[in-house]
């Protein structure tokens, strides 16, 4: 008998296992190269702004001799680059620093901000090449900017400009008042816009109007600043007029091109917001880790006041959303790099929206878990309480952000 044929089925291949997928990257947790440089702002914050923050805020005035050290510990051109003396880092570093320094002193936080995401940021993203080595050596070896926006009479109707620029022979002469001009107490350089006047009718008012933007140098015939306004908060921070009377500048000073200044304004703010976003986000820090550590320390009935709900909840419920605005500050920057002009208008815009907003309810927490001590000056978060408020405020107030938003969803963002 013959032997049986067996037949074989061969059965179905088995792919290959597939090469595990790498991990992804978090937006919140910096990898190591890059946590060294918070590391180092966190401790210079620390050692440096920290003690000198109660003596600033009643003075109402920048410590003088902290704009050398800022300087010293590349603070003051954080994204230039090395070759015009600066740190040569990139917006996130430029986000990290004002966050680190906001967390203990916001007032100080929106000086770095206005040097490094206003000034710094415009020059670099659209100075030429002989812009670029004129200023930028000078805002890394401690020069100030400040930037002049705007005015008495337009504040969110940014361009509603009443400052003028008039053609004459090969420049322009910029007369004008602006107002709300931050960090132009300390200021030696300025970024100004006006309305250039083109046409036979131009030195009498008439004609064309073209918003752009100019470089003028504070100590430039007729430029004057004007003292300090009181505020509620970052006292600081100094808050001047800037009176331009007949002010001499040449066609080398134009920053964008004749005309180009909303751009230059839109483009240069979507990074204002951002750095703005990380000075409330670091305020939020600031006065949740104040918070935690008083509910640590103070006891009541024998134990700590931590391990009452009461207390617990609130605070949960604040570092849920601080973890949120980091998040969004920091996918932020990254959308700054995004080729939809509305789509970098959006990130900022949220991002400042809800920085702002957790910022206030962070303070407001911070002053209430403490009780009475957070009602005194005799602890910081009575400060952070006065500084909150201005988030709302500056660099377009909620509503603003709110229009964008709602232009970008419903398709009328341009």
């Amino acid at each position: 008998m013959s032997a049986p044929v067996v037949t074989v089925v061969a059965g179905p291949t088995r792919a290959a296992a597939p090469a595990p997928a790498a991990p992804l990257a978090s937006l919140s947790v910096l990898p190591p190269g890059r946590d060294a440089w918070r590391t180092h702002v966190r401790t210079f914050a620390r050692t440096h702004v920290a003690p000198r923050s109660a003596a600033m805020d009643a003075q109402a005035r920048i410590d003088p001799d902290l704009l050398p050290e800022l300087v010293r510990a590349g603070l003051l051109a954080v994204e230039v680059p090395r070759v015009y003396g600066g740190h040569g880092g990139d917006l996130l570093d430029v986000v990290v620093a004002i966050e680190e320094i906001s967390r203990v002193d916001p007032a100080v936080g929106v000086f770095v901000d206005v040097q490094n995401a206003l000034v710094a940021a415009a020059l670099l993203r659209h100075g030429t090449g002989d812009q670029r080595r004129r200023y930028l050596p000078r805002l890394a070896t401690g020069t100030v900017g400040a930037y002049a926006l705007s005015e008495p009479g337009s504040g969110s109707d940014a361009f509603a400009l009443t400052t003028v620029a008039v053609p004459d022979g090969d420049g322009y002469r910029l007369t004008g008042r602006k107002a709300w001009t931050t960090s132009a107490r300390e200021a030696g350089v300025l970024v100004v816009f006006a309305a250039v006047l083109d046409g036979p009718d131009a030195a009498d008012g008439g004609g064309a109007r073209r918003t752009t933007a100019f470089l003028v140098d504070r100590d430039r015939p007729g430029v004057s600043v004007q003292p300090p306004v009181r505020t509620l908060g970052i006292r600081a921070s100094s808050t001047c007029d800037v009176v331009l009377d007949d002010v001499r500048v040449g066609r080398e000073q134009v920053l964008g091109g004749v005309g180009d200044g909303e751009h230059v304004t839109v483009e240069t703010l979507n990074i204002g917001k951002l750095g703005i976003a990380a000075q409330l986000l670091g305020l939020a820090e600031g006065a949740l880790a104040a918070a935690v550590a008083y509910a640590q320390e103070r006891r009541q009935f024998g134990v700590p006041v931590g391990t009452f709900q009461g207390v617990q909840f609130p605070l949960a419920q604040l570092a849920a959303e601080v973890r949120a605005v980091r998040l969004l500050v920091h996918d932020g920057v990254a959308l700054m790099e995004h080729p939809d002009p509305a789509e970098r208008m959006a990130a900022a815009a949220t991002a400042k929206l809800l920085a702002s907003q957790v910022a206030e309810r962070a303070a407001s927490q911070a002053v209430e878990t403490l009780g009475g001590a957070g009602f005194t000056d005799a602890h910081p978060v009575e400060r952070l309480y006065r500084d909150a408020k201005v988030g709302t405020i500056y660099e377009g107030t909620t509503n603003m952000q709110l229009r964008t938003l709602a232009s970008v969803l419903l398709g009328g963002a341009r």
